[in-house]
């Protein structure tokens, strides 16, 4: 990438405090809708935290809205045409996603094909092929870690061949993002652990990935910062308020950085991961962070080490990064990330190897290599992977942390 030159794209509204969820009427009302769609998932339901937002909605004038609550932990083409026939059939104008990463982009691939009209998903997939705006989107998290509330990606399995297929647009960006710590009060800690693994993951390879820039690296750097200051303070504090609002805004930084400079080879294996053995996301990225970085660092050169190595102020703090020499600054970004999952394996019980997530088999390794050789965000690595260096990541984090 030209370093004379570069692009920054983040038009999402952010709504974030502890009364955000009190905006969405008046949100809507910008955006025109009334009668929205609102997609969940079962676990949301269940929680409590689909009442929440419909509440709001009744308390401020607007009759409940329609709900979709069928996505599933991995969303498919299948769900989002199911959605979208949902959609036309109750006359909506508007969507409004209540969840995590999957409940996010099947908004997304539901959109696509309500404001296309269009029942084909796939015509759409890859990156540049949508040519105009959207259905208004409104995004509600529930956790803290995918920041697809301010991405230009979805990403959703074809149930036919069971890769996951990307889709990458400007126009798939939500309208609103709503950051409320009432939303995420109900995670589990290993998923409140996943899920800021995730975000840092985000973070790390938008600031050291090819198409990074001054102001992406910002956005990172603060996520970075501020999933090192609350991550293990939430579990001492489940039920504070102000920790998780700021594991939240940690996410939605690190989205709004990688929508811009791209994620690397740790996502390209981590996909793969997820397609074939249906690993989640985030334990995915917890797993494989730190040897993705190590592959980086020993083929990366100076100037991935240089970027590497700055992060560690942000992620260990001033008294560390003062004390550690600078050529062993990036090393000790890695020994850090690797301290973590140790200790959040201790905490939370989130897997620390590929194996310990009981999904992945030795014999699974060669077909995730396979997949990963097609997956598009390896152009943004600092280094070129082939399927031997894939297949070295993989097997190094099967039965280490």
């Amino acid at each position: 990438m030209s370093k004379t030159f570069f692009e920054f794209f983040s038009p999402v509204k952010i709504l974030a405090g502890f009364k955000a969820l009190e905006n969405i009427p008046f949100e809507l009302s910008l955006l025109n809708v009334k009668t929205p769609l609102l997609i969940t998932d079962p676990g949301v339901e269940s929680a409590g935290l689909l009442k929440s937002v419909v509440q709001v909605l009744k308390d401020n004038g607007i009759k409940s809205p329609e709900i979709f609550n069928d996505v599933p932990q991995d969303s498919s083409m299948s769900v989002v045409a199911k959605g979208a026939n949902l959609y036309r059939e109750k006359g909506c104008d508007g969507l409004i996603a209540l969840g995590g990463g999957s409940v996010i982009d099947t908004a997304k691939g539901i959109n696509i094909l309500v404001s296309e009209n269009a029942d084909d998903l796939k015509k759409f997939s890859g990156a540049g092929v949508l040519k105009r705006p959207l259905k208004p989107l409104m995004v509600i998290p529930t956790t803290a870690g995918t920041g697809s509330e301010t991405t230009l990606v979805a990403v959703i399995t074809d149930p036919e061949t069971g890769n996951k297929v990307p889709f990458v647009s400007h126009f798939l960006i939500p309208d609103v993002a709503v950051l409320d710590p009432r939303m995420t009060l109900t995670l589990p800690p290993q998923l409140t652990a996943a899920s800021a693994m995730d975000a840092l993951t985000h973070a790390v390879e938008a600031y050291t990935g090819l198409a990074k820039n001054a102001v992406s690296d910002a956005h990172a750097w603060s996520a970075v910062q501020l999933v090192s200051e609350n991550l293990f303070a939430v579990p001492e504090a489940p039920d504070d308020r102000q920790l998780r609002l700021n594991l939240s805004v940690a996410a939605t930084q690190a989205g709004i950085a990688f929508s811009n400079s791209m994620v690397g080879v740790v996502h390209t294996l981590g996909h793969s991961v997820g397609a074939v053995c249906h690993v989640p996301h985030g334990m995915a990225m917890s797993v494989l962070l730190p040897h993705g970085l190590e592959y980086n660092l020993e083929n990366g050169g100076e100037s991935y080490a240089n970027a590497l190595g700055k992060l560690l102020l942000p992620l260990a703090g001033e008294d560390t990064y003062l004390k550690t020499a600078r050529d062993e600054r990036p090393a000790a970004v890695i020994k850090t990330i690797r301290d973590w999952k140790n200790r959040l394996q201790k905490i939370s019980g989130l897997p620390c190897t590929l194996k310990e997530t009981g999904k992945v088999q030795k014999s699974d390794l060669e077909p995730i290599v396979r997949v990963s050789l097609s997956d598009a965000s390896s152009i943004y690595n600092p280094v070129e992977i082939d399927a031997e260096d894939a297949s070295n990541i993989l097997n190094k984090a099967y039965e280490n942390c």
